[in-house]
Order: structure tokens, then C-alpha cells, then sequence
């Protein structure tokens, strides 16, 4: 008779509910939390501001800028990946960990220095003449973009591999001998082979870019505000607790609907073939 696996499992248990459960539900206490009790004042304030509406839009198009942006950069590396073989591969994925091996701090301030003025991106836009006067592209949402994608990349090549590691070259071979150009076989037989890898990256990507207040604060400036940033200053410089519980209740379940969606789609049954 086969013994449970419950008790293997308990430890984790125990910890999810330490660490995790009653912190979120502490946070979401904290978010009704009012001067005479139980209150959705909270929420109410934090929808009645236009300016909050459009720091939690602002946030949310961020995400999807920087899953867009990873998404076409690491497309092209997952194929270089599979068409090389085993020592390429290996430099592949050794390069793809070392951003990860890097502290998040110091790959933000190092963001800093390339997009500063006298950064190579400056002098690159002046050198091709695109550009007559030293540009800075600190505190601005491309420069944040292009932070994100490269501190965020990682977290979609590595799905990819994963995927693209055990994928016969049998299939492209066939579509190929049927008489499909390369551009076919790309759209009907590797992208879908990827499109689980693919996925997997998204809700990574998303997630980390929704949350990232370090990069956000240190390379998007003041001037672009983003949920985190606007959490922060309720708890250290307002000590409005209750308005930054409900405010990250609202980033949280707004991202959560959109990881949920995409998991859900990555569980459909022709992708779980694929995997």
C-alpha cells in the first residue's frame, strides 16, 4: 500500500501559511482598516483619484511594454540557442545567468551610467549624427524599458530553453521536406513549439516588471510615478498605512487576474502537448 505524500508535504504547507497567508492577510485587514472600524473608504480614495488610476494604468502598460520588448529580443536567442550545438548552448544559458547572478541594485545603477549623458548610447546617437547635443535618457519610460528588458530578459530566455532543449529538429526537417519555407516553419511549427516557454516568461516578466521599485524609482525618476513608488510614499512619507494596504491589494489582484489568464492559457490542452 503506497504511503501519502502529505507529511513530505507539510513543511512547505506550514511555511506558505507562516510566511505568506497570514501576511496577505494581514495586508488585506490593514486595507479596511478606517477610524471607526471596518471600512471600503480605503479603495474608495484610491479609485476617486484620477492621478492613482492612471499610476495603476501607467504600471500595467509597463508590464506589457517590457513583456513585448523580451518577448522579440528573446525569441531570436531561444532560436540561436536551438540551431547551436552543445558548447554554444552552454554559453547560451551561462550567459543568460549571469544577469540573475547580479545584485538588482547594481545592475540598476549600472543602467545609470549607459544612459547618462556621456553613456555609450549618448555618444552613439551623436557619433551617427541622429543626435547634435548629448541626450540623457534617465527619468524617462524608454530608458525604464530598456532597463527593464535587460534585467527582466532572463526570466524569458530561460523558459525558452527549458523547451527548446527537448525539441526534436525532426518536425522543422519534415515541415521543410513538405515544401515549407523558413518563414512557415517559424510561424507553424517553432513558435508553437515555444509558445509554452513563452508563456511561462510572460508571467514571469510581468511580474517582477509590476514590482520592481528599485528600477523604477532610480531610472524612471520622479517623474514617472509607478504603484510601488506611490505604495512607498504612503507608508514612509504620509504613514497612511491602510490607503497603502488597499493600494497594494489593488496591484496585487490586478496582476494576479492577468497571471491567472495567461497560466490558464498555458494549461489549455493542445500547449500541455507541446511541453
Amino acid at each position: 500500500m503506497r504511503s501519502s505524500g502529505f507529511p513530505y508535504l507539510l513543511p512547505m504547507l506550514l511555511l506558505s501559511v507562516v510566511f505568506f497567508a497570514t501576511p496577505l492577510g494581514l495586508l488585506l485587514a490593514f486595507s479596511f482598516a478606517g477610524p471607526t472600524g471596518v471600512t471600503p473608504d480605503n479603495y474608495a480614495e484610491f479609485f476617486g483619484d484620477p492621478f492613482n488610476f492612471r499610476v495603476l494604468s501607467n504600471t500595467m502598460r509597463l508590464g506589457f511594454e517590457t513583456v513585448l520588448g523580451t518577448t522579440l529580443l528573446g525569441i531570436p536567442i531561444g532560436l540561436f540557442y536551438w540551431h547551436s550545438g552543445p558548447r554554444m548552448r552552454q554559453v547560451v544559458v551561462f550567459l543568460s545567468l549571469i544577469p540573475m547572478l547580479t545584485s538588482n541594485v547594481v545592475r540598476t545603477f549600472a543602467w545609470i551610467v549607459i544612459l547618462s549623458r556621456q553613456g555609450p548610447i549618448s555618444q552613439a546617437l551623436l557619433g551617427l549624427g541622429l543626435s547634435g547635443t548629448p541626450t540623457s535618457l534617465l527619468s524617462t519610460e524608454l530608458g525604464l524599458l530598456l532597463a527593464m528588458c535587460q534585467i527582466d530578459l532572463p526570466l524569458i530566455i530561460l523558459p525558452l530553453v527549458a523547451i527548446l532543449a527537448r525539441t526534436s529538429r525532426q518536425l522543422p526537417e519534415a515541415a521543410e521536406v513538405a515544401g515549407a519555407g523558413p518563414w512557415r516553419v517559424l510561424l507553424t511549427v517553432l513558435l508553437p513549439m515555444m509558445l509554452p516557454g513563452l508563456l511561462a516568461g510572460w508571467i514571469l516578466v510581468f511580474a517582477s516588471t509590476s514590482a520592481s521599485y528599485v528600477t523604477q524609482a532610480v531610472i524612471g525618476g520622479a517623474r514617472n510615478v509607478y504603484v510601488p513608488q506611490l505604495i512607498t510614499r504612503q507608508v514612509g512619507i504620509l504613514f497612511n498605512w491602510p490607503l497603502a494596504s488597499a493600494i497594494a491589494m489593488v496591484l496585487l489582484l490586478s496582476t494576479g487576474v492577468l497571471l491567472m489568464a495567461l497560466a490558464l492559457i498555458s494549461r489549455h490542452r493542445r500547449l500541455v502537448g507541446h511541453a
